[in-house]
């Protein structure tokens, strides 16, 4: 967890590492036990729990305190056992558990067994059909929506405390050809997360119509893979901005072996910045990072850049109902992001005269992008290990886990929404052009080839 540090940022003293702990199964949890100040457990300590799990919605939990008594009402399949090692922590998950599970569980004062996904998804549920938020969580989600703010230096820190921990700790676990760490896309059931990655870049290409020739900018590029595809694939000459170091460096440093600099230029800068005309702008995964109150800014830096007959692509997380991003992550793995809804992101468009061509929804290819990446966080522990420190493995297989189930309950969103000019007639009558690989019929890329 990204704690004790001025920015954060997890500490990383190999000496204090072990084989650390990701919220999945009991296994990986029975060789670890914290030591505890044994109190006194009394009568209101389990009218706490009890407290605790009505308003969790009374899922299927089993509760057991720090002088080993089970202190739930029993349950005959329980999803998961939590154990408390102090009472303080209890207090805090019932103050506000959004926030306090993650604390608690990162910093081992709260146990857990179980399936943490199916759990998540089952509190989930029982919370919705109760149909009822403290006033407390009400008051949280109102002062969220009110400092929601993303400044040019702002969103330097913020993106270097996620994404400048280290290229080695992510190649750990995106696919080995492009490093993309966005929702990959499934059209066959079978296929690798390599296959799927490359499949959603060809998915963004097909909606852009991109060929030989086109002059594309992107905005918020990640270590570059959509740039270098739309270059090797497309003989297209990309422009990306990032304000990302390290991901930048990389970028670079690949397109350079690969002696692609002729065509291919990554700007260390924010998007505010972007100049020039472009035939495409694109920009996958960064308008989760971009403020609210700036999208009609950013639209407008898209309205200038972007080509009377250009074309445009975001692809981002969102959501259905309006609604802060968890505070817990909020906190320690994505500060100041935000996934907005399609009305929200409308204020990107409207403002500016850019209609609105295409919308996909791709919610269900995340979950599974979400369940490789898991499998491959939990089979790299050994290495992930040597890297980071226990914490920040906690934190983070819990951010993995509780954003699958996420995007399961429906809560977070895929939205790829493509759009162009008000006035451009250069556009398709049709989405055929999409599918054509799926079809069988010869793409642009093939052409170029």
């Amino acid at each position: 967890m990204h704690s004790n540090t001025p920015d954060n940022r997890p500490q990383q003293d190999v000496s204090q590492k072990n084989s650390a702990l990701i919220p999945q199964t009991a296994a990986f949890f029975s060789q670890h036990e914290l030591p505890a100040t044994i109190t006194r457990v009394t009568w209101l300590d389990r009218v706490l729990v009890n407290k605790m799990l009505n308003v969790l919605g009374n899922p299927p939990l089993q509760i057991k305190l720090w002088d080993g008594q089970i202190a739930s009402s029993a349950c005959k399949n329980p999803l998961a056992v939590v154990s408390f090692y102090d009472r303080g922590a209890l207090l805090k998950i019932i103050i506000d558990h959004e926030l306090h599970w993650g604390e608690l569980y990162c910093s081992g004062r709260v146990k857990f067994e179980g399936n943490m996904t199916s759990l998540i998804e089952a509190i989930a549920h029982a919370v919705q059909a109760r149909g009822k938020m403290s006033f407390l969580r009400k008051a949280i989600q109102w002062f969220s929506q009110r400092r929601n703010s993303n400044s040019p230096d702002k969103a330097r820190q913020n993106i270097h405390h996620h994404y400048d921990i280290g290229n080695e700790f992510y190649k750990l676990w995106l696919d080995r050809e492009e490093m993309q760490y966005t929702c990959a896309y499934f059209p066959r059931e079978n296929m690798t997360l390599e296959q799927a990655q490359q499949a959603k870049l060809y998915h963004i290409c097909h909606k852009l119509q991109l060929k030989p020739g086109d002059t594309v900018v992107e905005a918020g590029c990640g270590w570059g893979g959509l740039a270098h595809f739309m270059v090797k694939h497309y003989g297209a000459t990309v422009t990306a901005y990032n304000i990302s170091q390290e991901q930048v460096k990389f970028a670079r440093q690949r397109a350079a072996e690969e002696g692609l600099n002729d065509q291919l230029e990554f700007v260390l800068d924010d998007y505010r910045n972007i100049h020039g005309q472009y035939d495409v702008f694109v920009s996958v995964g960064m308008l989760e990072h971009v403020a609210v109150q700036d999208y009609q800014e950013l639209g407008q830096i898209i309205k200038k850049c972007l080509k009377p007959e250009g074309i445009g692509l975001i692809h981002n997380i969102g959501r259905i109902v309006k609604q802060p991003m968890n505070p817990w992550i909020d906190k320690y793995i994505f500060p100041g992001a935000y996934p907005p809804t399609l009305s929200e992101m409308m204020q990107v468009f409207e403002p500016n005269e850019l209609a609105v061509a295409d919308i996909e929804n791709l919610r269900l290819h995340y979950s599974k992008t979400l369940q490789i990446w898991i499998q491959r966080f939990e089979q790299n522990l050994p290495l992930i290990s040597k890297m980071m420190d226990e914490k920040f493995i906690r934190a983070w297989g819990l951010y993995l886990q509780g954003s699958r189930a996420a995007f399961n309950l429906g809560k977070l969103q895929l939205f790829q929404v493509v759009f162009n000019h008000m006035q451009n007639n250069a556009i398709p009558r049709s989405r055929l052009h999409i599918y054509q690989q799926e079809l069988g019929e010869k793409t642009p890329a093939e052409k170029f080839h």
